[in-house]
């Protein structure tokens, strides 16, 4: 054997080292063998690392001949250090796999589920903690020697990073058999690979787009009735520069609208389709979110042009008209009747008097609308698919507003009296007299005036419902100030106030008979609430008045009894009043129990709505007719009344073959909610007629008569 190290002689500043010829070849072939070991990857399967551990996993036992399957490369990651998504954000590198195969194998691209986002100082990654699956399909050949093994070998490497980041790699081989007949799942593997696919994006359910100015990217994904589950939305661009990683995200829900901004990245164009992936949580019935990721593809649009100046003066102009006519709606008739008694109770007195009645009048008016559209315009902006009116789909609130005209009824029979001049007539509210009431009055009027839509509504309230919150709210107070202005202008008119008769004892009697239409508000108010709650529903709001009542009794009975009983009636009274707030927590029964099912006979065959139904309807050429309702509805039951209950109209129907579709809005409905948006209104009623054939349908007024309706479905063909 050759001498490789023939001696070493030691200096005091240092030593050497001493080789005859051939010992220094066979020196330099150690070192260049050592050299290469270790600047070859590692081989072995698992491969542990400092940070991390690679496993490559199969999910079946055997390969099968042109039988694909999926592999897996299993990152086990030390606690508080990550490794990269596809995109690793503001740094980083991605993890990659080179593949080496049997021949006639290939291996696709990794799939990769959604990440998280890192910050790192003012940094923002995008990678994973504890554990990722990146997965990979093997396509094996049509022809395969069983007796073979085949072995697919991995040269994987990945940064790992905590503050500082290490390179870290090696080979993987992994051996399965081969066998003709269907391989069996690993079971060691089957879970993992089942939570990798449901942290793995799918496909887009909903239309995106998204549009761009010089500091930020928008997009807007239209989620539908989903919407209002999203709690939580996050995007994560699929190439650099499109977005500014670590800016925060902004999301806001526009309706059916979810609207995600973002700061700009360093990219001058951006691609389109905009590639990435949005995970988003989504609420259910108030259990814990659900996080789902999906693949995103948004297709460039054009920011919605500024509002137009004649656009806004026309819908202000719609809801002004719809407010004026909206007093003639038969759910504001007892109001507006008493608004009549107050006013020839005060239309003698000074003008000035006369006026600050009608402007504290107007300003209840406009102050009850504000809070009902600001309320609207909130719920709506966090996503609930509500509308105007959306309060009467709750029994609750219905049982309450029952409560109220039973009482109000009571106190104008004589019962008793609410404090002073809630309604603007006898006693007194306030240290200026009458002015409290007036304003009162204003705000009674929009309460019941929800139920009803007026000519000119419809469009002004739709077009409100898809502003900004600024130009909802001053759509919402045209119309108050369209319901108030008649009473204003009379104010504000002594000439015509001359004309009023004064005061005297007709004006008790007056306000005693105007009782009778709230009692008839109170039974209305109870019918809807059994096409709500039902049987059970009815019950309990009767039950419900008959403690208001004895509360009321109780209490004028011990008025002018000593200390002791006073005390002990007003308790007993409080007591009933609770008991009777305690009964308005009624279950909604769904409209399939409720408004459609208990209609009185029609000779019209309805049909519940779907989006579906209508569809399938259009797709065969089929004429339909679609008539959105709701039991609290004042203006739809009219309308039913008077022209679809006809036995002419019927005959008509069914003589064209006109399918009648019925969407129900009673209860709160999103996919009623978003198909009266579609058609620019939010809410009832809204009658719809589809010829045959059409894509669009004739959008008839929403005060119907018989002889218009049959005219219209006479014109049907040409339509």
């Amino acid at each position: 054997m050759p001498e490789i190290v023939s001696g070493l002689r030691r200096k005091p500043e240092s030593f050497t080292l001493r080789l005859t010829g051939s010992g220094l070849l066979a020196w330099l072939a150690v070192v260049l063998l050592v050299a290469l070991v270790y600047a070859r990857p590692t081989f072995a399967n698992p491969i542990q690392t400092p940070h991390v551990q690679a496993h490559l996993v199969s999910e079946f036992a055997a390969a099968q001949p042109e039988q694909p399957f999926w592999v897996a490369l299993r990152l086990t990651i030390r606690d508080g250090w990550h490794t990269y998504w596809r995109n690793p954000g503001d740094s980083g590198l991605a993890t990659t796999i080179d593949w080496t195969l049997p021949e006639g194998f290939t291996a696709s691209a990794i799939h990769w589920p959604y990440p998280e986002r890192i910050p790192v100082g003012p940094l923002m990654n995008f990678g994973y903690h504890g554990e990722v699956w990146l997965l990979v399909q093997i396509q094996p050949p049509a022809t395969l020697a069983e007796a073979e093994p085949v072995t697919l070998q991995a040269h994987a490497q990945w940064l790992v990073c905590e503050e500082d980041c290490i390179p870290e790699e090696g080979v993987l081989r992994l051996t399965l058999p081969v066998s003709a007949e269907s391989a069996p799942l690993d079971p060691r593997w089957s879970e993992g690979f089942a939570a990798t696919r449901r942290a793995l994006p799918q496909p887009n359910p909903w239309p995106a787009s998204f549009h761009v100015t010089a500091d930020a990217l928008t997009l807007e994904l239209d989620a539908g009735p989903s919407a209002g589950n999203i709690v939580g939305l996050t995007f994560f661009p699929a190439e650099d520069g499109i977005i500014d990683h670590a800016a925060p995200q902004t999301v806001q829900r526009d309706g059916s609208i979810v609207r995600l901004t973002a700061a700009r990245g360093a990219a001058s164009a951006l691609p389109e389709p905009l590639p990435g992936v949005f995970v988003l949580q989504e609420r259910l019935d108030d259990g814990e979110p659900v996080v789902h990721a999906f693949t995103l593809a948004a297709s460039h649009a054009e920011p919605a042009p500024p509002l137009a100046y004649p656009v806004l003066a026309q819908s202000l102009l719609l809801a002004l008209l719809g407010g004026v006519l909206l007093n003639l709606m038969p759910c504001v008739f007892p109001v507006l009747s008493l608004k009549a008694l107050g006013l020839a109770r005060h239309a003698h007195e000074s003008p000035g008097a006369v006026r600050a009645h009608g402007l504290a009048y107007t300003a209840g008016v406009l102050v009850c609308f504000a809070l009902v559209a600001g309320v609207l315009i909130a719920l709506r902006a966090a996503g609930e698919q509500i509308g105007w009116g959306f309060q009467l789909q709750s029994p609750m609130f219905v049982a309450l507003l029952a409560y109220f005209m039973f009482a109000l009824a009571l106190s104008l029979s004589g019962v008793f009296e609410i404090g002073g001049r809630l309604m603007g007539v006898g006693g007194h509210w306030a240290d200026r007299p009458g002015y409290s009431g007036s304003f009162a009055t204003g705000a009674l009027a929009v309460v019941v005036a929800t139920p009803c839509t007026a000519p000119f509504m419809g469009a002004a309230l739709g077009f409100a419902l898809t502003q900004p919150w600024s130009i909802s709210l001053t759509v919402f107070l045209a119309l108050g100030l369209g319901l108030a202005l008649p009473y204003l202008l009379l104010s504000f008119s002594p000439a015509l106030l001359r004309f009023l008769p004064r005061p005297g004892p007709w004006l008790e009697r007056g306000k005693q008979l105007l009782a009778f239409p709230l009692y008839a508000t109170a039974a209305w108010l109870v019918w809807v609430l059994s096409q709500q709650a039902g049987p059970d529903g009815v019950a309990a709001a009767l039950a419900g008045m008959i403690l208001i009542a004895f509360a009321i009794w109780l209490a004028q009975t011990v008025r002018a009894a000593g200390r002791g009983w006073r005390l002990t009636g007003r308790v007993g009274a409080a007591v009933a009043l609770v008991l009777a707030l305690g009964l308005t927590r009624l279950p909604a029964t769904g409209p399939e129990a409720g408004y459609v099912a208990s209609q009185p006979s029609s000779a019209v065959a309805w049909e519940p709505f779907s989006p579906a139904r209508l569809a399938e309807l259009q797709a065969v050429g089929q004429p339909v007719f679609v008539n959105f309702t709701a039991a609290w509805c004042i203006t739809c039951l009219v309308n039913e009344r008077v022209a679809l209950s006809s036995a002419r109209v019927a005959l008509e129907l069914a003589d064209r073959e006109v399918v009648a579709l019925k969407a129900d809005w009673t209860h709160r409905d999103p996919v009623i909610t978003s198909a009266l948006a579609t058609f620019g209104r939010g809410g009832v009623p809204l009658y719809l007629l589809y010829a045959p054939e059409a894509t669009e349908p004739v959008i008839l007024p929403q005060i119907l008569t018989e002889a218009l309706l049959l005219q219209t479905l006479e014109n049907l063909p040409t339509l």
